[in-house]
């Protein structure tokens, strides 16, 4: 992900999410140097995540994939990428939030050894209220 794709990249941010990040949270993760990606079909970005490590831990601060493209295995796809950079890395252990209500995108971590390990109470913007996040934990494991 460059400053170039941030137009794609929010044009999808902002219809698959009622409260997107920011264009400045992308500014911010580009600036950061954390490991920004999009994923592209026929030079199309069709969707993205951003990935922050520092010690032996990673976070995977945002996955997502354009509606059009979502059922496909695209989301797999940037998991897999997601969790083979994290190794290339040396992290440890990869953690992530997701919101209570996202069964999709928590049984596609669930598949990939994701763990609950924790609840971060009113963490995520909802258009009523407040809603929980479950904090999700992979221990990665590496080939002898």
């Amino acid at each position: 992900m460059t400053d170039s794709d941030l137009d794609a990249v929010m044009a999808i941010e902002n219809v698959i999410y009622t409260h997107p990040w920011t264009r400045g949270n992308f500014v911010d993760s580009l600036a950061a140097q954390n490991h920004c990606r999009v994923l592209e079909w026929h030079g199309v970005i069709v969707g993205y995540c951003v990935l922050a490590n520092g010690a032996d831990e990673a976070h995977l601060l945002n996955l997502s994939v354009a509606a059009a493209w979502q059922r496909r295995g695209l989301g797999r796809e940037l998991l897999d990428h997601v969790l083979e950079l994290a190794r290339t890395l040396r992290a440890q252990k990869i953690f992530l939030e997701v919101r209570a209500s996202n069964n999709a995108a928590r049984a596609l971590y669930a598949q990939s050894r994701f763990r609950e390990i924790g609840v971060r109470r009113g963490y995520y913007p909802a258009p009523v209220a407040r809603e929980d996040a479950i904090v999700l934990e992979c221990v990665l494991g590496y080939p002898e």
